[in-house]
């Protein structure tokens, strides 16, 4: 089995970042100059898949329009001589085969998923949160994919997280088999960190199985009343094998303020080096003031 295509679900709310998401689809808030969903896009890119499928809901048009051509502002950028801004615009259009399906009510990720069925077909596929950046020289997906090449089955990727942060995820009941290699156990969304297997999270990265789809189609609600992937794939797991990869690289939870910011700051200085200097000695001045 290969896979082919990739799964951004992107219909939430963003109820933390309120009250600019009211209008303002929280994959789209930058960092710096480009937006978070434009970092998910390119790891799927840079990890060799050609199809995309977002799937999105009310009020999200402006990430279908981010990546559409835009002949106005090229037109306008073209008389202007501004030639390098120009092909940044044009390759926006040109990053991968797009494709859109919207998500009519937010019934939870399991649900965001399963709406993909039809563009997924019986082809395994991965599956990328926006919620979660993560940077590095091979991307987290390319890792996970020399994987699959391994195991031909779903893998998570996975990493530590402290005890008092155990119930804001998927967390693994699973065993180390090889250097950053787990098999899981089972797997249970949210859990209390007192009654938590482990404090090894899915952190919004997975390459699944085609076979999830019939699971998801009869999920009953769980956590938070939606319906939640982790549960479906524990239901998979009763049938085939699920690995969990302890992938290499810095994670950003950018659905969170402070992870935001983290990622904010990280990012102007390591990607943006004509910003690098001067931001430098203003975050020591601010740093000199507290």
């Amino acid at each position: 089995m290969e896979v082919r295509k990739a799964v951004i679900p992107a219909a939430g709310l963003g109820i933390r970042f309120l009250p600019v998401t009211k209008s303002l689809p929280k994959e789209m808030l930058p960092l710096v100059d480009k937006p978070i969903i434009q970092y998910i896009v390119e790891e799927v890119v840079a990890s060799g898949l050609e199809n995309i499928l977002i799937v999105t809901g009310r009020g999200k048009r402006a990430i279908e329009d981010y990546f559409d051509q835009s002949p106005d502002l090229e037109r306008h950028l073209t008389q202007k001589g501004k030639h390098d801004l120009l092909k940044i615009v044009r390759e926006l259009g040109e990053l991968v085969d797009m494709h859109y399906i919207r998500q009519k009510e937010p019934r939870g990720l399991g649900h965001a998923v399963f709406c993909a069925r039809k563009f997924v077909g019986e082809e395994p596929f991965a599956v990328l949160l926006g919620d979660d950046l993560i940077y590095h020289k091979s991307p987290c997906l390319k890792q996970m994919l020399t994987l699959f090449t391994q195991v031909q089955a779903t893998i998570l990727a996975v990493q530590e997280v402290p005890p008092q942060d155990v119930n804001k995820y998927g967390i693994l009941d699973a065993q180390l088999i090889q250097p950053g290699v787990y098999q899981v156990n089972d797997l249970v969304e949210k859990p209390d960190p007192a009654a938590a297997p482990s404090r090894l999270a899915i952190m919004g990265r997975y390459i699944i199985t085609p076979q999830i789809f019939e699971l998801l189609a009869h999920t009953p609600p769980g956590a938070g009343g939606e319906i939640q992937l982790t549960d479906a794939l524990r239901e998979l797991k009763q049938t085939q094998p699920i690995y969990g990869l302890a992938f290499e690289g810095q994670r950003y939870d950018v659905g969170d303020k402070l992870g935001y910011l983290k990622a904010t700051i990280d990012f102007a200085l390591t990607h943006h080096p004509d910003l690098k200097e001067e931001f430098t000695a203003y975050l020591s001045q601010i740093t000199a003031k507290l």
